[in-house]
């Protein structure tokens, strides 16, 4: 046998040798653990605290906001049950005169029957502000005065500073007498229908309008549709009828006052100075002239509804929710 053959034994593996375990990994020390569990824990609550900190606030805030309500609520009514002494009556007519605005009927017609029922009110004073509006809105409130007049005879004065034009004016030839600035706008006797057609621009953009109606005239004034000479002309014909409305109004309510020409009735407007020649408007005087000259009662009560801390800050904040509740507590044409 040749040396380089040989095995020693102590070099042979052992046929029935077990496989070597591999280390055991060492557990940790419990300090680590303890500070896992404190830093979860620590994040734990401090997420909790931080969510019953932001739901604590939000129901504060509407707490505040219905709270302000309430209190504002609550001074309104105190207001109205003060009794007063004797007083001019202020109602102001601001902004475009429709339904869903400060000028609407609902509100101005509440505001009228709050200052012709003051026993202390001497008489009532309109103070105009707008350039007109609804047709509709505006032949309430006309009828509303008229009524108001007859049953608490009182006077009313119409007070014109900026503008009384169009439905505001339709309004303004229900009081006794009219009062206007120099340079204030007066009149704009005329009605509107306005919109916007685009039929070429359609066609030039490659669209197509498809408009499925049930009665001949029902598409009677699409935007997208050429208007036919049939539906033009009974357009023309209503606003006609409504314009005619609004001269028999202005007549009726101005009399022999008025110095009709060819102009009176045609839309146009003039300053407050040319409205008292032709007959527009009686005298030139402001607010405090009226009450003082006029009425004889220098003290001024407004009676229009304003808006209230509560609803402004339900507008900032953008809660609609909570405008609506505030809301609820208070309790075809243009002319513009």
């Amino acid at each position: 046998m040749n040396p380089q053959d040989e095995i020693s034994p102590a070099a042979a593996p052992a046929a029935d040798a077990a496989p070597v375990a591999p280390p055991a990994t060492p557990a940790p020390a419990p300090a680590v653990w303890d500070q896992t569990l404190a830093l979860f824990a620590r994040d734990y609550l401090a997420d909790r605290r931080a969510e019953r900190r932001w739901r604590v606030f939000f129901r504060l805030m509407w707490l505040t906001l219905f709270a302000l309500a309430f209190w504002a609520v609550l001074t309104a009514r105190d207001h109205a049950a003060t009794p007063s002494g004797p007083h001019t009556a202020l109602v102001e007519v601001r902004g475009e005169i429709a339904s869903d605005s400060e000028a609407s009927a609902e509100v101005l017609v509440a505001a009228l029957k709050s200052a012709f029922e003051d026993s202390g009110a001497l008489a009532v004073v309109i103070r105009f502000n707008s350039p007109g509006g609804s047709p509709v809105q505006a032949g309430i409130i006309n009828d509303e005065i008229r009524r108001l007049k007859v049953l608490h005879k009182k006077k009313v004065y119409a007070v014109i500073e900026e503008s009384c034009a169009s439905g505001a004016y339709y309004i303004a030839v229900a009081a006794d007498e009219i009062y206007a600035d120099k340079a204030s706008i007066v009149g704009s006797i005329g009605v509107l229908m306005d919109g916007f057609g685009f039929t070429g621009t359609m066609e030039r953009l490659g669209v197509e309008r498809r408009l499925i109606t049930a009665g001949d005239n029902k598409g009677i004034g699409d935007p997208f549709t050429p208007m036919s000479e049939k539906h033009r002309a009974y357009t023309q014909a209503m606003i006609d009828q409504i314009h005619l409305q609004f001269i028999q109004v202005v007549k009726e309510g101005r009399g022999k006052r008025l110095k009709v020409s060819p102009d009176t009735f045609s839309g146009l407007f003039w300053n407050g100075e040319e409205a008292v020649k032709l007959g527009l408007a009686d005298h030139l005087g402001n607010l405090d002239y009226v009450a003082r000259e006029v009425v004889k009662a220098e003290d001024i009560i407004d009676y229009t509804p304003k808006e209230n801390v509560a609803e402004r800050l339900a507008k900032r904040f953008g809660a609609s929710v909570g405008a609506g509740a505030v809301k609820a507590m208070r309790s075809a044409g243009s002319m513009r």
